[in-house]
């Protein structure tokens, strides 16, 4: 409604073309100035932590998780295209419609079959997959046992499913095991591969405490599927488990390079998720063109020994340089984490990073614990050997003057 002035009651100057924006209530007023403070004054370039200088066209990034480094790739660009200049007007629809034979119960089925398990569900994200399946899975009497590190999305998924949960220490199976002799059977979640720190689960442990005490086992195999394993099918395939895990979870925008997730499971339970499931019923379903790259991709990650062994070779000399350097790392993979531990530590590294022309992701609150920030980098098989060896000189060069030798992580580093 105008006012008898003309103007809109409760809106504010917007600057010098004399728009007006409505006033936000102080509830959110509130909100928004305790994130500015805490998140953007205290950054000496007015942005929020996570975003420093923007990368040269020189700059070696070690930001993506295209760790195959196959986004690019023809095929996959070729598979999207022909789809699209096919005749015809696809169904934007939530796949609760869609019936068997379409596009995506064809790549299902195929992915299925490359993961070792009867059926498969496509998804909208890693992240609508894990929500999904805690919401099918979970109730209020369902104890939910969780590896502290474990991705947001399932702890987003336990929220959801309003269940019970009871979180273990990281990486701890006898502590996991206590805890379900205390509480009793119910779901255990846990990353196969830490998007944190790089380390890997104790799988074997775990799934054979979930099956000893008859609970349901889920491992997320976001950072894993595509870049271990035979074929590329994972940590649970590569240690012969997947008779014995009951779900694994993961994100298809990682090695896979795209924009979706995906469910291993039953037969039986991918014919009754569609229908349970809230981002099954309530949200679109991929596109058949975006479903046609996936499709692409997975001839490419099965295919893509070399790349797995180049990736892994990067991943080992990098690990090994910084660990030389001085530099706590628990890396097992292709994630490989500096940890500064507060915030205006990891922000003083940063610059001194990007400064020299290496790129890294940082990771803070709520992504980490409050006072666990750390640097992130993400390899890919595409790194040249000099490119790492710039990477290893810089690290060398800032360690005074980032402060490392007095970081906590440093003193708590085990030789």
């Amino acid at each position: 409604m105008i006012g008898k002035d003309g103007k809109i009651p409760n809106a504010v100057n917007n600057g010098p073309e004399d728009r007006f924006i409505l006033a936000v209530p102080d509830f959110l007023e509130k909100r928004l100035s305790a994130f500015e403070k805490e998140s953007i004054h205290p950054r000496f370039n007015g942005k929020p932590l996570v975003l420093g200088r923007k990368p040269g066209t020189d700059a070696i990034i070690l930001q993506s998780n295209d760790y195959l480094n196959i986004s690019m790739h023809p095929d996959i660009s070729h598979a999207q295209i022909e789809k699209l200049e096919q005749t015809g007007q696809d169904m934007v629809m939530s796949a609760v419609f869609m019936h068997d034979g379409s596009d995506k119960a064809i790549f299902e089925a195929d992915i299925a079959g490359f993961a070792g398990f009867e059926s498969a569900i496509l998804c909208q994200s890693g992240w609508a997959a894990n929500v999904g399946l805690m919401q099918v899975i979970a109730d209020s009497s369902t104890p939910v046992y969780i590896d502290f590190l474990t991705h947001m999305s399932l702890w987003e998924g336990i929220k959801s499913a309003g269940a019970p949960f009871h979180t273990f220490l990281h990486n701890d199976a006898a502590h996991l095991e206590k805890l379900i002799q205390r509480h009793g059977q119910g779901i255990i979640l846990v990353d196969s591969l830490y998007s944190t720190t790089g380390d890997i689960a104790p799988l074997a442990d775990i799934v054979d405490i979930a099956n000893r005490y008859n609970c349901i086992s889920v491992v997320d195999e976001s950072h894993s599927l595509g870049t271990h394993g035979p074929e590329g099918r994972g940590l649970v395939a590569a240690l012969g488990l997947t008779d014995r895990v009951h779900f694994i979870t993961g994100s298809l925008a990682k090695a896979f390079a795209g924009r979706a997730g995906i469910i291993f499971c039953s037969k039986r339970f991918a014919q009754c998720y569609p229908y349970m499931a809230h981002p099954a019923i309530f949200s679109s379903a991929l596109l058949p063109h975006e479903i046609a790259g996936l499709a692409a991709t997975l001839k490419i990650i099965r295919k893509g020994d070399d790349r797995r062994k180049k990736l892994h070779e990067n991943a080992m000399y990098l690990r090994q340089g910084l660990f030389d350097l001085g530099y706590a790392i628990v890396s097992q993979s292709q994630i490989i984490s500096l940890e500064p531990g507060t915030e205006p530590e990891t922000e003083l590294l940063r610059d001194a990073l990007e400064e020299r022309n290496v790129f890294g992701s940082v990771f803070c609150a709520p992504a980490t614990p409050k006072n666990r920030a750390l640097m992130r980098f993400s390899l890919h098989s595409g790194l040249r050997r000099e490119e790492l060896d710039h990477v290893l000189r810089v690290c060398e060069e800032i360690r005074d003057d980032t402060g490392m030798w007095n970081w906590k992580s440093t003193k708590r580093r085990k030789v």
